[in-house]
């Protein structure tokens, strides 16, 4: 039967190319063809010069799978439930489901798996070769694509596909979820109409993006947002919003843009917000600058920990220069930096907000001080000390932050 369906779905690449179907960008037209292909077929059976398909609506899905998307792998990306699929050998092809890893059966060639990163990155404007052995590109659903050449990856070409599945787009929609209690919602929903500067941390697949997103839902939508990433991963539906991506060096070496580059760029498009997709080097020292010049911002930082983030927040912009030290780094961060909120992924894959920390703007021995504002024990989100240092931000709003703090929601 694998002849028969390979047969078939060269037979509708033949008709999509005489109708001048784009499987790009229609993939209904694509499916018509496989289902008119497939009904050609099955007539022809009823003669005995072919043999008739056990199901030829699955012979549909799976041709269509091939042709206008990304074959064996494309039921995985059409589950809503997995979250991320990698491929460290043609025949050992990953999925990670509530945040569980599993070996799934699908086999696939070395030639089969070189083919489908080609069809991956045709639409990205991306490529791959040996000058370039590594790839970040967005694929047409919004998922995040990264790829290692075999060579830099031991035997094979390694693939990760991180896909956007965003089960909540707002903060109370993460309280529905258990990452937020209402408490600690409310607080974040009113720090953001404040304008508090709000750093997001947390290890890979923690919750990061999600919960950078339902942030970005509670800012005003008479406010201009800016945002930028390397590869595109934010979803919102603010009204004036515009999104910039970095950009890989071409063939000759030239026409990179980077992280840096773009929060230069954006500081010049009259933004009410900026959001940087996430902090990784020596554009983080760009950020603070723009947080000193009274910008209203939030990013995203891998940490294990608020206080760790507020480390390495420290550390980052040293990246840029010589020129740059701490006696300017680590104050500029005690006084810009207002809020620092931890999310983790936990054993049994449930992602949670495991703190909420203030930054109170002193500084001792070097490390800048915080306090808690929520702190996870035994499953739920306590109420701490520690308080916001700007209170005159939520009264400019006419927001009175005692009463969120008790468990308000503005």
């Amino acid at each position: 039967m694998a002849d028969v369906s390979v047969g078939l779905a060269d037979r509708v690449r033949a008709v999509v190319r005489e109708r001048r179907i784009d499987p790009g960008l229609d993939v209904d037209a694509v499916r018509r063809a496989a289902a008119d292909v497939v009904a050609e077929h099955e007539q022809r059976s009823l003669t005995g010069a072919v043999r008739s398909l056990d199901d030829p609506d699955v012979a549909v899905g799976r041709i269509v799978a091939d042709v206008a998307g990304f074959g064996a792998l494309q039921p995985f990306l059409d589950d809503p439930e997995i979250e991320e699929i990698w491929i460290n050998a043609p025949d050992r092809v990953f999925v990670a489901r509530a945040g569980r890893h599993e070996l799934t059966s699908v086999m696939l060639t070395a030639e089969g798996v070189r083919e489908l990163v080609e069809r991956m990155l045709s639409s990205s404007g991306r490529r791959l070769d040996v000058s370039q052995p590594f790839v970040d590109a967005s694929l047409p659903g919004g998922h995040r694509l990264h790829v290692v050449l075999e060579g830099i990856s031991k035997d094979f070409t390694s693939v990760n596909i991180r896909k956007y599945v965003a089960r909540a787009h707002s903060l109370p929609e993460l309280v529905g979820l258990g990452t937020l209690d209402e408490q600690s919602a409310g607080f974040l929903h009113a720090a953001v109409l404040a304008g508090l500067n709000i750093v997001v941390s947390g290890g890979t697949q923690a919750g990061k993006t999600t919960l950078l997103n339902c942030l970005c839902a509670s800012i005003p939508g008479t406010q201009r947002l800016v945002s930028v990433e390397e590869v595109y991963e934010l979803r919102t539906s603010h009204p004036d919003w515009v999104q910039l991506q970095t950009r890989p060096a071409g063939l000759e070496g030239t026409g990179e843009i980077d992280l840096r580059m773009l929060v230069k760029e954006s500081l010049r498009m009259r933004p009410s917000r900026l959001v940087v997709g996430e902090v990784r080097a020596a554009e983080c020292l760009d950020l603070l600058l723009a947080l000193n010049a009274g910008l209203p911002a939030m990013a995203s930082i891998h940490a294990n920990s608020a206080r760790q983030a507020l480390v390495k927040l420290c550390t980052l912009p040293l990246l840029a220069g010589d020129n740059i030290g701490s006696a300017f780094v680590v104050p500029t961060v005690a006084s810009t930096v207002d809020v620092v909120v931890h999310t983790a992924l936990g054993p049994d894959g449930h992602r949670a907000v495991q703190e909420i920390v203030a930054v109170t703007g002193r500084v001792e021995g070097a490390l800048v001080e915080c306090e808690r504002l929520f702190t996870r024990r035994d499953g739920r989100l306590v109420r701490g000390s520690g308080r916001p240092v700007r209170t005159e931000a939520f009264e400019r709003v006419g927001i009175d932050l005692d009463t969120v703090l008790g468990g308000g929601f503005p």
